[in-house]
């Protein structure tokens, strides 16, 4: 438990703050912080580069990115709280802002947390030899005791549903259960009975078959004999057989022409700009892509018709069946 003061002590200003809610399941808030300098390397490697590479200022596309990390580690947490608690746990998109821990009033403004104490919980955070730092997840107190009692009265149900299953499992101690009266069996004298217990079914003497005694009935004569299959028509196949496709003349189908295409990283991408220049794996004058639903069926030539674009079919692809 500490409160602000505490926080600005441990930690370098200015900090990432990171606001996440939960909107279903549960009703709370908690803060993440960050290094500013952490939130630099996680989002340069996110953007393609090798994490040295740092900006001076994180600018609002650094915050985007840095949201979207911590999105997918709270996610994955509401997934193993929600198994936990056996209900949907369910958050709200992460807000990110760079605050200094010495204007308070800007740390106040988040929901929950006020002047107050919270509790607070930290992380050791390593990555490669880039980072080897901590977050800091904080939650309001009251938000915190609630959490505890949600799984306090969690497990006291299972602990109660186990022991009601201990008690319907567990058999009952010996003899208290009433004895009921076995009957004498056909064929076994009343002094061999002694000795045996109560309710247990009777073992047919000798290890016979039910019966007690007969003997054993002759073994019948069975009937056994190769299995003959029909042989097929080496002249049939079920392919070419003529199938009414008039059916499905009528249904739409999405035609595309591609030109070309390219890798780019997110980092290059980012750097786009009206001017740029891509460059596309085909060469000039090669024919281009018709796919049909996202399946190549020919290629062609780029032709002009009138004031649009239209394309000459050169080369209709046939697969093999």
């Amino acid at each position: 438990v500490c409160n602000w003061d505490d926080i600005a002590r441990e930690y370098e200003r200015p900090c990432v703050f990171i606001n996440i809610s939960y909107v279903e399941g549960i009703d709370g808030s908690n803060l993440l912080i960050l290094k500013e300098d952490d939130v630099k390397v996680i989002t340069d490697l996110m953007m393609g580069g090798d994490g040295t590479n740092l900006v001076d200022e994180l600018s609002e596309l650094h915050l985007s990115a840095i949201c979207e990390a911590m999105n997918q580690m709270m996610g994955s947490s509401a997934t193993s709280l929600s198994s936990m608690l056996d209900k949907k746990i369910d958050i709200s998109p992460p807000e990110a802002n760079l605050i200094n821990l010495s204007e308070q009033d800007k740390v106040y403004k988040f929901k929950g947390f006020g002047d107050g104490q919270f509790a607070k919980v930290s992380f050791k955070m390593e990555i490669g030899e880039l980072v080897d730092s901590s977050i800091m997840q904080l939650y309001p107190v009251d938000f915190a005791k609630d959490l505890y009692n949600t799984f306090a009265n969690t497990e006291s149900t299972e602990t109660k549903k186990e022991n009601q299953t201990e008690k319907q499992t567990t058999p009952p101690p010996m003899g208290s259960q009433p004895q009921q009266e076995v009957p004498p069996q056909m064929g076994m004298n009343p002094q061999m009975m002694q000795g045996m217990p109560y309710g247990q079914p009777m073992m047919p003497p000798y290890g016979g078959m039910p019966g007690y005694g007969n003997p054993m009935p002759p073994m019948q004569d069975i009937n056994v004999q190769p299995v003959q299959f029909q042989t097929f028509n080496p002249g049939f196949n079920p392919l070419s057989q003529q199938e009414n496709i008039e059916l499905i003349m009528d249904v739409p189908l999405e035609v595309t022409v591609e030109l070309g295409r390219t890798h780019k990283s997110i980092k290059e991408i980012l750097d786009f700009a009206p001017g740029t220049i891509l460059e596309l794996d085909k060469m000039a004058g090669e024919p281009i892509d018709v796919l049909v639903n996202g399946k190549m069926v020919a290629k062609g030539e780029v032709v002009v018709i009138e004031e649009s674009f239209g394309i000459r079919v050169t080369e209709i692809i046939k697969e093999k069946i």
